[in-house]
């Protein structure tokens, strides 16, 4: 009898002392008194009964085993189309009862083996074998073993209900099927076949081992119901992802050496995994990763080996302080692509906004898009907008699922975007100037050297051009795109700012640069800022003295036109001391003037011509608007607070007109009691009169 415990595959059924057996070979087309026998040869098996332990080496599955020593057989051909018929003598029966090895024998087909179901081992190994038959009488049958024939279909097995190893491997079977009724099977060996997909396997729940190395599988799956497989190798295998493996509760051992796993989320269900112990995969491009085993051993931290190496305890340490940089990092880079993607859809929310305020056909595939795709990741506390004000390696056309899913919930109604991306403060939509009221950090603050407005009317912007001054001392660098600048006055706002180096106004929603000589009238304009460079082209001497010679007449006469009173409301208090300056000097004689003064008063009357050069179209309604919104808001809180004190009062009286009864009774009550006793009340009176003084 054969043990229930089985040893590795690599020596199943073999390597015997040798004892003489003869065997007769028939062919089934013969009358049985007439059957030939055959030459006689030597059947070598064991004479000691063979162990098999309970583990099966996932190496000996894979092995070569024409090295091994096994039982060599001479079968007599016939010219007979059937079967051969293979017996045995009494004796040899009685010597080896429970085995046979026929391997090495060049069969291409099973013989008929008659008179032996007691088998409980049969071993075809290394034939030509093309279909598994003529066994099913042999229904005692715990260990078959059919490597390296060509077999290319399961078969033949639906009687061998007690059959506990089936070794197909080194076949050319393409499918897993008809196991159906092999319930027992502790281990199947399909190795070196063609197989491309696991199937028809769920109901093997007794099964312990399962090799499905150097097969032609993709993906792992289907493996529901092995709840005793306790050894899975799918090594040298086309394997891009694994699934079903978290589900299988007694699983020890896995081997995914040699496939294409490139990510550990395509393995990922193996964290799930609380029984797995030992896992392989070398020669996977995961395993080139700098992360490969930190990753590996932070998220299965019940590991003993990896790679076929012994995991130390150091070895889980250094796992979970990289894995848990790695994971902030992660966290970071998801975070920031979602505030990138979300930053795209908040500025095409404000150019859809703009286009219909300006009345244009809407067309969101613009060169702003893919600018927002490639520009840098940005600090997310630097990130505002009506909902965008504080959320969480990829490009925008390349997001994995949870980015995703994350920003299904994005708002699309955003309608302005504030930005700190380095040096530069970037405004889109009209909503963002209200940004300038915060409280920004003295850092944030002065590290702005350039402030960009996109999708704003200018005339908005205008307005708070003195808190930009405030808020961002040192901005030196004015763009503006789509801001409709349309005529040249409007250039005349900016002169309130502190100090402008570089100014940019793009083409696009901004009319004005298709003036030939709009660059000159900035330069004229906006002389006292010494501006170095227009449009990112540097400013020279010539350019200079060009813009002064053709707009210097003009600043002039507009100063010259105006009456005093409203030259000193235009200039304001700021102006007034040099252009009282200006007044005096008039009416002198040249020689009394020396040199100095004389470019004194040139260098003031050029301010002054130029401060006349102001921009007021919409200065006044801007002004009365706030001051209507100012006493609205006084009157608002004026009625509040008359109303308020009148409830007050009201609900005071109410509450006296319940409450005086009783007050009234326990007054008299008490005055009553008081003066009950007459002398004692006097008394009393008396001494509170002496304490008084």
């Amino acid at each position: 009898m054969i043990p229930g415990k089985y040893r590795s595959v690599s020596g199943r059924a073999a390597n015997n002392v040798n004892c003489g057996l003869h065997l007769v070979i028939q062919t089934s087309s013969l009358p049985e008194k007439s059957k030939v026998r055959f030459k006689q040869v030597e059947f070598k098996l064991n004479k000691e009964t063979p162990s098999f332990p309970g583990r099966l080496l996932q190496h000996d599955l894979e092995r070569n085993y024409s090295s091994r020593q096994g039982d060599h057989i001479n079968l007599a051909s016939s010219s007979m189309p059937s079967f051969p018929i293979l017996q045995r003598s009494s004796e040899e029966k009685i010597l080896y009862s429970d085995r046979l090895t026929l391997e090495r024998q060049k069969l291409t087909v099973c013989p008929i083996i008659d008179g032996e179901e007691h088998l409980r081992l049969l071993n075809f190994q290394h034939n030509f074998i093309t279909r598994i038959q003529n066994i099913s009488n042999l229904q005692r049958l715990i260990f078959l073993d059919l490597y390296d024939n060509q077999i290319e279909e399961i078969s033949g097995l639906s009687t061998l209900r007690s059959l506990r190893v089936l070794l197909l491997g080194k076949n050319r079977i393409k499918k897993i099927s008809n196991l159906e009724n092999l319930k027992s099977l502790d281990v199947l060996d399909l190795h070196g076949n063609q197989i491309t997909r696991i199937e028809n396997v769920s109901h093997l729940c007794d099964l312990r081992v399962l090799n499905l190395a150097r097969n032609l599988l993709s993906h792992v799956d289907n493996l529901n119901g092995l709840d005793s497989l306790t050894e899975l190798n799918l090594r040298h295998n086309q394997i891009t992802f694994v699934r079903d493996v978290d589900n299988l509760p007694s699983l020890q051992r896995l081997f995914l050496s040699f496939n294409n796993i490139s990510t550990f989320e395509s393995v990922c269900c193996l964290a799930d995994s609380s029984s797995l112990s030992d896992i392989t995969f070398d020669g996977n491009p995961i395993a080139q990763e700098s992360w490969y085993k930190h990753t590996i051993l932070q998220n299965m931290m019940q590991l003993r080996q990896l790679d076929m190496k012994r995991v130390t305890e150091e070895e889980r340490r250094m796992a979970s302080v990289v894995a848990k940089k790695e994971e902030e990092k992660k966290r970071e880079s998801h975070k920031q692509s979602l505030l990138k993607e979300k930053k795209r859809l908040t500025i095409n929310n404000v150019a859809r906004k703009w286009d219909l305020q300006q009345h244009r056909t809407p067309n969101f595939a613009t060169n702003q898009d893919t600018k927002v795709s490639d520009s840098p990741s940005q600090d997310p506390s630097q990130l505002h907008g009506s909902a965008v004000v504080s959320a969480f390696p990829e490009e925008t056309g390349s997001l994995d699922s949870g980015l995703t899913s994350a920003l299904q919930g994005l708002s699309v109604t955003d309608t302005h975007l504030v930005e700190v991306d380095g040096d530069t403060l970037s405004l889109y939509g009209s909503g963002a100037l209200e940004s300038l009221d915060r409280n920004w950090s003295v850092q944030t603050a002065g590290m702005v050297t350039t402030v960009s407005f996109t999708f704003i009317e200018f005339d908005e912007i205008v307005q708070v051009l003195p808190k930009l001054k405030m808020k961002f001392p040192n901005s030196l660098h004015l763009k503006f795109k789509e801001t409709n600048l349309v005529m040249l006055q409007q250039f005349n706002a900016l002169a309130q700012l502190r100090r402008v180096d570089q100014l940019t106004i793009d083409p696009q929603g901004n009319p004005v640069v298709n003036f030939t000589l709009w660059k000159y009238y900035v330069l004229f304009r906006l002389s006292h800022f010494s501006m170095q460079k227009i449009n990112g082209t540097e400013v020279t001497q010539n350019d200079m003295i060009m813009a002064e010679r053709l707009f210097g007449i003009l600043a002039h006469v507009a100063s010259s036109e105006l009456p005093q009173y409203r030259l000193i409301s235009i200039l304001g208090d700021a102006r007034k001391k040099q252009f009282r300056y200006l007044l005096e000097t008039k009416g002198k004689k040249p020689g009394l003037v020396n040199e100095e003064n004389n470019d004194s008063k040139r260098l003031v009357g050029e301010n002054t011509n130029r401060a006349t050069l102001n921009y007021t179209t919409r200065e006044f309604y801007n002004e009365r608007l706030e001051e209507i919104k100012e006493k609205k808001k006084f009157c608002k809180m004026y009625m509040e607070d008359l109303v308020k004190e009148a409830t007050d009062i009201n609900m005071k009286n109410e509450a006296l007109q319940k409450l005086w009864p009783q007050m009234f009774i326990e007054l008299v009550r008490d005055a009553v009691i008081e003066i009950r006793n007459k002398n004692s009340y006097m008394k009393l009176c008396l001494q509170q009169i002496t304490d008084q003084k």
